[in-house]
Formats: structure tokens, sequence, C-alpha cells
């Protein structure tokens, strides 16, 4: 395993970071072909697709030794992307993996894995609480061979140029467990009465391409009855077994942006004069927060180490709380790692030469997306707290 880990890392540093001046400052469309090329270069390297069977082109890792390819790929915001890990695809490529059918497997899955195309994820919707996955207006009513789509999404990450998109639709209203009323679809994004409505501003920039979150609508979207993934009704069960390894995903990725963010400060703290002689390495306050930086950088990773190798060995139910501390733990690690990063860095630290301010502006939305951190820390002390309840009479 540490040889491969290296040979990431080598990529990385040979390949990726050369190209994050391109990528800082040119919209994405402007970039894909050197994107592509370095994506070659990754199939090249044996380092494509390191969550996948060998069947299907992967390295066949388990969560954990993929968990720790994550962290390396985080160091640069491409990183996951060159490899075809990237978010939503991931879980995208995982759950077909686990639950879709052989033809869903020939006519979605083969093509996503190879790379040949991208998809997005629709859930989130524009009049209802991101949080409450449960309570959703977009629709699919059964007619004949057909299911008939209607509703909203937004922020669905990579809808720009994506081939499919994976939707939740509510298929039965009068189940009597709201988290059985929903069903899970793929929707080729060429269907008729699909449509990506516009590329949400995030944070100043529209986006386009990959790097782009849509807004997406469904008017009488009709696909077939084999359209579905799993059984009826099983869409937020599905949901959530795709949410909870990626939430380890997403964590070794940020603890990837805060160990390039503390090597970043450090780079600069010793290069960077106040006065002939006297580097900012000498203050210290910035001594402080490199110290401070890595100790909670390092209990990051470990944490998230332990919980992927608990999920590996016991399941997503048994570990639910553990992912739910990792999914507010982590996001405000990272958001402190990159805010003593910006601030070694003055007004240097603002431009997009290095990708400090672009971490900063994007990825504030961690402490959003997958489950807000005030959910997760709410659900995780009601179970700690029903321990200390008094025994009922």
């Amino acid at each position: 395993m540490s040889d491969l880990l290296a040979r990431y890392a080598a990529f990385v540093d040979e390949v990726l970071l050369p190209l994050e001046p391109l990528v800082l400052s040119n919209p994405w469309p402007a970039i894909e072909a050197q994107i592509d090329a370095a994506r070659q270069t990754a199939r090249d390297r044996g380092l494509w697709a390191p969550h996948l069977p060998v069947e299907w082109s992967g390295l066949a890792l388990p969560l954990a030794e993929f968990a720790e390819v994550s962290a390396i790929l985080g160091r640069t915001p491409i990183g996951h992307y060159a490899c075809n890990v990237q978010a939503p695809d991931v879980g995208n490529m995982e759950l077909l993996l686990s639950h879709g059918s052989p033809a869903q497997h020939e006519q979605f899955l083969r093509p996503l894995a190879a790379g040949r195309i991208r998809s997005c994820f629709g859930m989130t919707e524009p009049a209802r609480a991101g949080s409450n996955p449960v309570w959703l207006d977009t629709t699919a009513v059964r007619d004949g061979d057909e299911w008939v789509i209607n509703g909203r999404k937004w922020f669905a990450t990579s809808a720009d140029g994506a081939a499919f998109c994976v939707v939740l639709a509510v298929t039965t209203p009068d189940a009597a467990r709201p988290h059985h009323r929903a069903s899970m679809f793929i929707v080729p994004t060429d269907a008729p009465g699909y449509a990506l409505a516009r590329n949400i501003p995030v944070m100043g920039h529209v986006g386009a391409g990959y790097a782009s979150h849509g807004e997406l609508t469904f008017t009488d979207c009709r696909v077939p009855a084999s359209a579905m993934i799993g059984a009826e009704g099983a869409g937020f069960m599905l949901a959530q077994e795709r949410l909870g390894p990626g939430r380890v995903h997403h964590c070794m990725r940020w603890i990837g942006i805060c160990d390039r963010a503390l090597e970043l400060m450090c780079r600069y703290a010793m290069a960077r004069e106040m006065a002939p002689g006297e580097p900012l390495a000498d203050k210290q306050v910035v001594r402080h927060w490199i110290a401070e930086s890595r100790a909670e950088t390092e209990a990051a990773r470990l944490f998230v180490r332990d919980v992927a190798h608990k999920l590996e060995r016991d399941g997503q139910r048994a570990t639910r709380d553990e992912i739910s501390m990792i999914k507010y733990f982590v996001p405000s690690v990272m958001q402190r790692v990159l805010d003593k990063a910006l601030q070694v860095h003055g007004g240097f630290g603002l431009t997009d030469a290095t990708p400090l301010a672009n971490w900063w502006a994007h990825e504030r939305a961690a402490r959003i997306y997958d489950g807000p951190d005030e959910v997760h820390k709410d659900a995780v002390a009601r179970r700690t707290l029903e321990r200390f309840a008094p025994p009922r009479r």
C-alpha cells in the first residue's frame, strides 16, 4: 500500500500541481483538454478508479485504503477528478454497482467507470429543506411501462454536461412511513422534459461543466420502468447508503486540503520577510498557528481512519454516530486551518496564485451539504442522551 500511495503522491506533484494555475484562472471548458490529458496519465500509471473492482478497471481498494488515497488527491482541487473518484460520480458508481440492474450497468455504469461520461445527483429541492430528505415535492407517477417525473432540484453538482441524473422522487405518497415514500431513478439528461434551468452562482462564481451546481426541472419527464434503481420505496435507504461512505471520502479529501494548506503556510512563513532577516516563521503567533493546525489535522486524520475501519467491519448503522461526528468535526478543522493559512499569506492568499482562496470560498459548503453540522450534532446528542435517560416505569 505504501508504494501505491507514493505513486499517487508523485502523480499529484508531477502532473496535477503544475496544472493548478490554469485551473484557478480559467473556466472549466477552457481547461478540459488539459485535464483530460492528466486523466489519461492517471490511467497509464495504474491510478484510475481506486474504489472500483478490478473488472471495472479499478484497483478494488477497501474503504480504509481508499481513504488514504483520497487524502493525497485532496491536496489539489483536481485530484479526485483526475482519477475518476470525484463527487457525485463516485457515489453514483458505488450505488449502481451495488443496486443497479445488469442493463443499468452496461448503459450507465460502464461508461461512467471508464470516464467517458459524467453524472449528477438530484435530491435537494428549492422549496424544501435539504436537511429533511424525506420531505420532497418531486413526484414520479406510474403510467403503463413508464414513470412520469415532475419537480425541481437544485445544487446538483456537475449537472452541466452530465449524461444522466440519479433522481429521488416520491412514488408512494401514502406510505405509512415517510422513509418509504420515495424511489430512485436514472434520468438521462436528453430525456424529454428534463432541463438544466441554470448553473447556480456560488460565492460569486457561476461555474461550468464539472465545476458547476445546477438547478434542474422535470416537466412530465418520462423514463421507462427499468430506470428505477432498486425497489420502489427504497429511495431514502439507497440515498443514505450512498452517503455513509461518501462522508468518509469527503472527510479525507478535506484532510488533504488541510495538509496542503499547512504546507503552503509553512513555506510562505519561511520565505516571507517582515523586515530584512525577519521571516514570518519567527513570529510566535505564526508558529502557534502552525502547531495548532498540525495537531488538529492529525487528530482529524486518526478519527476518520478509525471510522473507516469500523464502517468496513460493523456497517453503517453501527457507526452512524461516528459518521455524523466526522462530518461536523473535520469541516470545522479544515475551516480553521484554511483561515490560518490565509492569514499568514495576507493579501497574497486572497489571490488565485494559490488554491487557498478557492478552497475558502467553495469548501465552506462542507458544513452544509450531506447534512448541516447542526443536524448531525443534534442526532449525536440525542442518541448520547438516550444512554442517560431514567428507566421507564
